[in-house]
């Protein structure tokens, strides 16, 4: 039996689907008539089951109330790839693509924002030791698609709870240079016992430099003697991050 719509989605799909013709001429009803109540009814039956375009109209249809946000959902993956990385496209990016708007740029956004808080949350919602694969999906959600290199560290507390995530240095492609006593006094700030170091290579090659294997010796060795631990330092590239204990750097 089909569902019976609301007063609301019935008004809302008259207004964004009903084509709008001279009086006394037929009105021939267009091909995505009814549309978005058919897709929000199938996408709440079985998410999974939904294409990425179509999850892309649903983000797109409080943005856009009149109109087939289909086209729009369609240029977006055809220009940027993927459903990722439309999400983490830069907001310049976005608007580049036509017929878009500052709405649909913010509802995607905010769909990014809210992805990210969510992996922190499952990161933070236990020791660091019992949701690492948590926090590797975090760090790569946050750092996978940036365009330039950014350090941050991970603050532990004494039961290897997460402190705070903060990025401690912005550099150019390939470069983000870091100051191993500003870690650690930050580190000491918040009372923190233990750091895991993270920063992207934007080339996608998740492989140490030289660089990165000095400086993580150095802030290790600048906060052992105030009894902080470094417990790893990861590289997060195109795949798996690279992890300084796993590879016995650390």
């Amino acid at each position: 039996m089909p569902k019976k719509l609301s007063s609301l989605e019935q008004a809302e799909d008259m207004l964004a689907e009903a084509p709008l013709l001279p009086l006394g001429l037929a009105k021939a009803k267009p091909h995505h008539t009814g549309h978005r109540s058919r897709l929000r009814a199938r996408f709440l039956k079985s998410p999974e089951a939904i294409p990425d375009y179509e999850l892309l109209e649903i983000i797109l249809f409080p943005a856009r109330p009149v109109g087939d946000v289909k086209p729009l959902a369609k240029a977006l993956l055809a220009r940027f790839g993927t459903l990722s990385e439309v999400m983490h496209a830069e907001v310049h990016a976005l608007k580049e693509v036509e017929d878009i708007n500052d709405a649909a740029v913010a509802a995607i956004k905010a769909v990014q924002a809210a992805s990210l808080r969510l992996l922190r949350e499952e990161a933070a919602s236990r020791p660091v030791i019992q949701s690492w694969t948590a926090l590797m999906d975090y760090c790569r959600m946050h750092l996978k698609h940036k365009k330039h290199e950014e350090f941050h560290v991970l603050f532990l507390n004494r039961k290897f709870g997460l402190l705070a995530d903060e990025m401690q240095q912005q550099g150019t492609v390939d470069h983000a240079p870091v100051y191993p006593r500003e870690v650690v006094k930050r580190a000491l700030e918040l009372g923190a016992t233990g750091m895991i170091l993270v920063h992207n290579h934007p080339s996608g090659d998740a492989t140490p430099s030289k660089a990165d294997i000095d400086i993580t010796k150095a802030v290790a060795d600048a906060a052992r003697p105030l009894h902080i631990t470094v417990h790893d330092h990861l590289v997060i590239g195109a795949r798996e991050p690279f992890s300084f204990k796993a590879h016995g750097l650390l």
